[in-house]
């Protein structure tokens, strides 16, 4: 690894990228009026195609620097200290993911709203950790080549099958565990395919580790990684259409049809090769900073633009009417404010997260009666949500 250090800069670089295009394009994409989506227009086609790399980087990303700080240790199994940080943080995501999409006036009405069950990116990047750590404590004691081995193969049984899995309905599952696997009922992202960017990114990430001390890492990495995207974006379809001539087999048709995955995969690898090109210059410390915060600013985001606990988010009032001057000058402005809200949360978190202690036991203390009354909500919202479960 260069000059020995044991961070990726241009990793946090990749994820600050990622979070700040997610920015905006939750931004432009939920308040753009529809009379300026012409897929013809040169300028908007561009921006929905760079839009549409942002998902699978962020997810790719995640997976990489979650396994590179999980295997970089020396020690192994559930001695490793990365296994227990690694299962807290994924549950953590899976409980913010919900916190996210619950409305309190819902609640204090005793009502769950149906949105409150759909799966997003933190549900699906918090279960992909969890993933990736079963893989790990499977395969830790056994040969090392096992591990990035399945990582890999998960990716491709994942995007290969893709074609078949995604009609199915899961009716037989309550809706609560049907939307992490169908989009049926509105969720954003499933955990299938969509595991199997992490699974990739861990599987770089091994990689990487394993030949951290390649006098020509970059060079080698750089090369690899250009040549791989060119071909995953312009040949990986017409490779699947001759294959499926070649073997008769449909799936491999089906892939032809709707080859997103494969090609979002060869954007990752551009964009990695690209990061990796810049990473002596990629070393501006708030933008490192704005890298290492994404989960504070995907807070923040989710609460300005779409209402989270309240409903009111500039999602309800200004949904798809501004225009693409009035909407780019005011993406810029929600990247700011988001960042920067973010960055100060982050400066402060000691002493916020204490007096949040505080004021909660406070309320333990003095607040018998405001208790009672949540509890008395409670009871109602937990007979609601399990009738909901078993519905």
């Amino acid at each position: 690894m260069e000059k020995k250090t044991t961070r990726l800069y241009f990793i946090d670089a990749m994820r600050a990228w990622a979070i700040l295009m997610m920015l905006q394009g939750h931004f432009i994409d939920g308040l753009l009026d529809n009379a300026f989506r012409d897929n013809s227009d040169f300028v908007y086609s561009t921006w929905k195609y760079f839009r549409g790399m942002t998902a699978p980087v962020f997810f790719t990303v995640s997976g990489f620097i979650f396994t590179y700080l999980l295997i970089r240790v020396p020690e192994k199994g559930f001695e490793n200290p990365r296994v227990k940080k690694g299962i807290r943080r994924g549950l953590e995501l899976l409980a913010i993911g919900y916190l996210l999409r619950m409305n309190l006036m819902g609640i204090l009405n005793g009502e769950i709203y149906s949105s409150t069950y759909l799966v997003d990116v933190l549900h699906c990047i918090g279960l992909s950790i969890l993933g990736i750590i079963g893989i790990y404590l499977l395969t830790y004691s056994k040969k090392k080549f096992l591990f990035p081995t399945v990582l890999v193969a998960i990716t491709m049984l994942l995007f290969l099958f893709e074609p078949q899995y995604q009609k199915w309905t899961y009716g037989f599952l309550p809706d609560a565990l049907a939307n992490y696997f169908t989009k049926t009922n509105g969720s954003v992202f499933t955990i299938f395919p969509w595991f199997g960017y992490a699974s990739f990114g861990a599987f770089i990430s091994v990689l990487f580790t394993r030949y951290k001390n390649f006098k020509h890492l970059y060079p080698a990495a750089i090369s690899i990684a250009a040549v791989l995207g060119v071909v995953l974006i312009f040949f990986s379809s017409d490779f699947f259409l001759a294959v499926s001539r070649a073997t008769g087999l449909q799936m491999f048709a089906d892939i032809f049809f709707n080859n997103y995955l494969f090609i979002r995969l060869g954007d990752v690898f551009i964009a990695f090769a690209v990061f990796m090109m810049g990473r002596q210059w990629l070393t501006n410390s708030t933008l490192l900073k704005i890298g290492q915060s994404t989960l504070s600013i995907y807070i923040i985001h989710f609460i300005i633009l779409y209402g989270s606990f309240t409903g009111l988010g500039l999602y309800q009032y200004f949904h798809h009417s501004l225009s693409p001057t009035v909407v780019i000058a005011s993406a810029i402005a929600f990247m700011v404010v988001c960042s920067f809200t973010a960055l100060v949360y982050e400066k402060h978190k000691a002493s916020i997260k204490t007096n949040i202690s505080i004021a909660f036991k406070y309320l333990l203390v003095n607040g018998e009666v405001f208790l009672k009354f949540l509890f008395g909500k409670a009871k109602v919202l937990l007979l609601k949500l399990f009738g909901l479960v078993k519905n």
